[in-house]
């Protein structure tokens, strides 16, 4: 693919991305740290974009960042893995914590241990009939208040569903109901008006409890196993 065309697609797509979230090259320069004349020759064709500016632009637009390295001619970048595979947002955590020490929006350091602290403190609360009461009143409200914004809102409603099913354990929903209750709450670590940062440590959190999951099932899995 010739740098002009390879160039012309990628400027194409983040137009379109940057236009479907009412965003200026100017607010994404904020968001990424991308100094705003780079972001336009970028987009312009006239500078190709780095690998580190492509993770930047997927992680502030909210989509995966394949399709902006296949846009730039770098091909689908390598997965990380950490523990069990993680996905694009939660490989990411690195690249979060730079932006938000580097920024004057939040004023104090975002760590994935605050999210893992915030969710136990809600796994005992979601199995009182307050805490039940609260996910199944306020749920649906607050997925429709955010418009259905981010990629881990479909794993979010599939929580949803596993922890309103009456064949799981307590352990399972008491784990379920915590990412959700931390969806819900208005004490994010990161406030979601600081778009479009706001919603990342609930994505976190989704993968955090997903991981959890996992664990706790493989871990079941094997004890059966050794019965």
């Amino acid at each position: 693919m010739s740098d002009e065309k390879r160039n012309a697609t990628l400027g194409d797509t983040l137009i379109s991305l940057l236009k479907e979230r009412s965003l200026s090259m100017r607010k994404l320069s904020a968001a990424t740290g991308i100094d705003t004349a780079t972001i336009s020759r970028i987009i312009n064709g006239k500078q190709r974009a780095k690998p580190e500016h492509l993770k930047a632009f997927a992680l502030h637009l909210d989509i995966p960042s394949a399709p902006l390295f296949q846009a730039a001619g770098y091909g689908a970048p390598a997965p990380t893995v950490h523990q069990n595979q993680k996905n694009d947002i939660y490989s990411s955590i690195n690249s979060i914590k730079e932006i938000l020490q580097s920024s004057n929006l939040i004023d104090h350091q975002f760590t994935i241990e605050q999210v893992q602290r915030e969710l136990s403190k809600y796994e005992p609360y979601v199995l009182t009939e307050e805490g039940a009461r609260i996910i199944h009143n306020d749920f649906s409200g607050k997925v429709k208040s955010i418009n259905g914004a981010g990629p881990f809102i479909e794993e979010l409603k599939k929580m949803y569903q596993s922890y309103s099913s009456d064949n799981i354990s307590l352990e399972e929903r008491s784990i379920l109901g915590s990412g959700l209750l931390y969806f819900i709450s208005a004490t994010d670590i990161i406030p979601d008006y600081v778009f479009p940062l706001g919603y990342l440590d609930d994505a976190i959190a989704v993968q955090i409890v997903l991981d959890r999951l996992q664990v706790m099932r493989n871990n079941n899995s094997q004890r059966e196993a050794d019965c």
